[in-house]
């Protein structure tokens, strides 16, 4: 099997935008919606502990042999009895179109980061806009170029295509669940959300000991 570097596509290109946003001396990571297992394996090599879930088992048996000290999880990340602020980054790529209801997904991912954590989002959606036109043609070229340097990499994760929100729709949606939430429109036919949970102030906790 190819290494990560080697295996190039819209989703790989990408994971740079997660790993540049684990904040530092993160020790937990949840990869939602895991797939191959590519960004796990990525995530790996930063966090210590990381889960990859995932309701596809199929793709999971795949996801297994990219690192096997990755906590692999067959489940839906929207009930899996995760604990509340379990997870110092919670990370998706490609995922998000997947899921019925991208507020509820976004209340949750929310809900499961840590304090100081972040959540770290790539996504897919539908261009609506004219300014959605013109930041696809730039994809197109930069695929083309990629395209031919380094091959691309057909991943066997199931597929969701049409995606079935728009990029406007996700970006409110992500504006109203994680508010302060930094959007980004990317070539390639993604996105990014990042966000990142508060820490608590040191004389908040101090109060809340002495009680």
């Amino acid at each position: 099997m190819a290494p990560v570097a080697r295996r190039w596509n819209h989703n790989t290109h990408y994971h740079r935008v997660v790993l540049d946003a684990v904040p530092h001396g993160a020790r937990t990571a949840l990869d939602v919606g895991t797939g191959n297992g590519l960004l796990a394996a990525d995530l790996h090599r930063a966090v210590p502990d990381v889960v990859g879930i995932d309701l596809d088992e199929g793709v999971l048996a795949s996801a297994r042999g990219e690192d096997a000290a990755v906590r692999w999880v067959l489940g839906d990340v929207l009930t899996r009895p995760f604990a509340p602020g379990s997870f110092d980054v919670v990370a998706s790529v490609a995922t998000l179109h997947h899921l019925p209801d991208p507020a509820a997904a976004f209340r949750r991912f929310a809900e499961l980061t840590a304090p100081g954590g972040v959540v770290a989002v790539v996504g897919v959606a539908r261009a609506s806009r004219p300014v959605d036109a013109l930041v696809h043609l730039a994809g197109a070229v930069q695929h083309a170029v990629l395209a031919r340097r380094y091959g691309y990499w057909e991943h066997s994760a199931p597929t969701v295509w049409p995606p079935p929100h728009t990029y406007a729709e996700v970006r409110d949606t992500a504006r109203a669940a994680l508010p302060g939430c930094r959007w980004r429109r990317l070539p390639l036919w993604r996105y990014a959300v990042v966000w990142n949970r508060p820490a608590p102030r040191p004389g908040r906790l101090r109060s809340s000991h002495q009680r």
